[in-house]
This record gives structure tokens, C-alpha cells and sequence, in this order.
């Protein structure tokens, strides 16, 4: 019996219009294995999480980005690095869509990479996703770590990745999202 098409989410934690980590996702989509495709969340029309507003009920970007999380197989996150840590809009809709009821993070598969233009390529700021999934009871997956650093090094004026370890290293993490996907499954 053939496994169905995984569906991976992209979130990027970014919303500049030349990202790297959207592009770092890009790339992600153009190296996914046979058996994998990939859709993006867009997060940037979230408002601002506050609790007196989700008493009233989910603003219509959050319901669709939860449903979003949950019809997902996994999620590949890409996160650049502000100030040591997670970016707001990033770290904002992980807030938004983890309230309960039914928070959809519970026990989903997920990888994170990112880049930042410094030397530790986003290090710190995965790190602490890292905490805040354990949390919600994710599976996060260990290894590859795929720290991309130096990024405008990495990428073409039109932001496609033109760095052959960057691709080897992306084309390692997703396809092992996608394996331990399909394990977690079983």
C-alpha cells in the first residue's frame, strides 16, 4: 500500500518581501522527495494575540491558519533571528494558534531551519521554537540543524539559493521530516 501525499505546511517568520527563510522555504519545496508537497501559511494578516479578542471567537486569519496546522502531515518552519530570539509575527501566530481548544501543534511533526545574514544563522532563535514546541507537545525533529549564515551570500538578487551545501543540507532536513513523518504514522 502506497502512503498518500504528506502535506508539509511552510511557515516562514518573515515577512519581508525578499526573505531569505521564504526563500530558504522555496527551496525546500523544489527538493521535497516524491511523495511530498508543501503549501505556505501566510501570517502576516494575524492580529495582535489577545485573549479579550479570542473570547469572542477566532478572527478569521487565525481560524484559517489553525485549520491550516491542523489538516497539515508536518510543518517546516524558517525563522530568521531578531534580537537574540523568535520574531514577533512568528512567535505572535504560534500564540494565536496554540488556544485552546484543540490546539493543533499537539504531537505534529516539525522541522525548523533558518537564516540570518549573521554568523550563527538563526541559532539562538531556533533554539527557543525548540522550547516552545516541547511545550505544546510536538514532535520536533533533532537532526539536520539547518543554521543557514552569512545569508545574502546564499541566495541570487531574485533570492533563489544558489549555495550547493545550503541545498544538500535542505534537501537532508526535508527529507527527513518526511521519514519521520511517515514513522510517526505508523
Amino acid at each position: 500500500m502506497t502512503d498518500p501525499t504528506l502535506r508539509i505546511l511552510g511557515i516562514s517568520g518573515s515577512l519581508r518581501a525578499r526573505s531569505y527563510n521564504t526563500a530558504a522555504l522555496r527551496a525546500a519545496t523544489e527538493l521535497l522527495p516524491t511523495g511530498a508537497r508543501m503549501e505556505f501559511a501566510e501570517i502576516g494578516d494575524l492580529p495582535l494575540y489577545n485573549e479579550d479578542v479570542k473570547e469572542k471567537g477566532f478572527p478569521t486569519p487565525v481560524a484559517r491558519l489553525r485549520e491550516q496546522i491542523r489538516a497539515a502531515d508536518a510543518l517546516l518552519i524558517a525563522t530568521p533571528e531578531y534580537n537574540f530570539s523568535v520574531p514577533g509575527v512568528l512567535k505572535n501566530a504560534i500564540d494565536w494558534a496554540s488556544r485552546p481548544p484543540d490546539q493543533p501543534f499537539n504531537e505534529k511533526p516539525i522541522a525548523i531551519m533558518g537564516a540570518s545574514p549573521g554568523m550563527l544563522g538563526s541559532a539562538r532563535a531556533q533554539y527557543h521554537l525548540r522550547q516552545c514546541f516541547i511545550y505544546l507537545n510536538a514532535h520536533i525533529l533533532n537532526k539536520p540543524e539547518v543554521m543557514i549564515s552569512l545569508a545574502p551570500s546564499r541566495f541570487d538578487e531574485n533570492g533563489a539559493l544558489k549555495d550547493e551545501s545550503t541545498r544538500a543540507l535542505i534537501r537532508q532536513l526535508v527529507e527527513a521530516l518526511v521519514e519521520w513523518t511517515r514513522r510517526l504514522r505508523r
